[in-house]
């Protein structure tokens, strides 16, 4: 009965990407910024559409999982402010965990790593969904159904905070003053999505940026000393475009790690450790590339 509020996201979100993504495309060409590739715009478009159907694939899934967890709540927010306010905060948090996750264990990168996929960094790139996320998002609100969160508020809330999170993929904004001590901001988000080294891994948060500065991982654009930031993979793809390369990559790239003669041990590394290990170093994690990088320096 309450999911009018998907709809009203649609109806208010829609137009206004098509608004802002139109003018940032119309001031790329103006200022010949080249921020856009017809190639790399349509791959946002179809990495959302696939993400988007999966979502309304198991909705209902979703919503009678969280459902089943909201009936054993041992709490009760009446206050409506306080519940709202709550909830905004606490489903940031779980998304920095999620975000975290995504990043430090290669099995979750594999689904994640489309995301980061392109060396474009504009509006559009917001939509370059981790197309399977879905399928165990949602196993991370279990606590938010414990604590009396609505099923359709908790997915509302992550939709309705998707919103701004898709906004700060821009280079047009750059400082925002006060508002880059605690908010995730565009600055930050370039940071983020940046592989130059000292940035990888950082500034993990959607809307707020408080998670990254509490848990380590927090890094400035200010930190970037004589070097541009270079949007992307460490190694990018060949053909970060094509269609199914661009989804399934990182699986063909495990597979063939568990190819190896090694022990199926050290095999299960190759999974559930951050990328880049390798059992012989001949790959580097992102702290090992920069542990070597500071040992450089010094």
């Amino acid at each position: 009965m309450e999911d009018y509020k998907q709809t009203l996201i649609l109806l208010i979100s829609t137009p206004l990407y098509a608004i802002l993504i139109g003018g940032e495309m119309i001031l790329s060409s103006i200022h010949n910024k080249k921020l856009y590739t017809v190639k790399d715009t349509l791959t946002n478009v179809y990495l959302s559409a696939l993400n988007f159907s999966l979502e309304i694939l198991i909705r209902a899934f979703c919503i009678g999982f969280l459902a089943f967890f909201f009936q054993y709540k041992f709490i009760q927010i009446e206050n409506k402010i306080l519940y709202w306010s709550l909830l905004l905060i606490f489903e940031d948090f779980i998304f920095y965990i999620i975000h975290r996750v995504d990043h430090y264990c290669r099995l979750f990168w594999a689904v994640h790593v489309t995301h980061h996929s392109s060396e474009k960094f504009n509006l559009s790139t917001g939509f370059r969904s981790s197309v399977f996320q879905p399928l165990y998002r949602f196993v991370y609100f279990i606590p938010l159904a414990l604590l009396g969160f609505k099923p359709l508020d908790i997915l509302f809330m992550y939709s309705a905070t998707q919103i701004y999170g898709i906004l700060i993929h821009t280079q047009y904004i750059k400082k925002l003053g006060f508002l880059e001590y605690f908010m995730a901001t565009p600055s930050h988000h370039r940071v983020h999505h940046a592989s130059n080294t000292i940035f990888l891994d950082k500034n993990m948060g959607m809307i707020f940026i408080i998670w990254d500065k509490l848990f380590g991982t927090f890094a400035s654009e200010d930190d970037l000393k004589n070097e541009e930031i270079k949007f992307g993979l460490t190694k990018n793809l060949e053909r970060p475009n094509h269609p199914i390369e661009v989804v399934f990559h990182e699986w063909i790239s495990i597979a063939q790690d568990f190819k190896k003669d090694i022990p199926f041990t050290t095999k299960l590394k190759y999974l559930f450790m951050p990328p880049g290990w390798s059992h012989d170093g001949s790959r580097k994690t992102s702290k090992q590339l920069r542990e070597e990088l500071q040992e450089v320096k010094e």
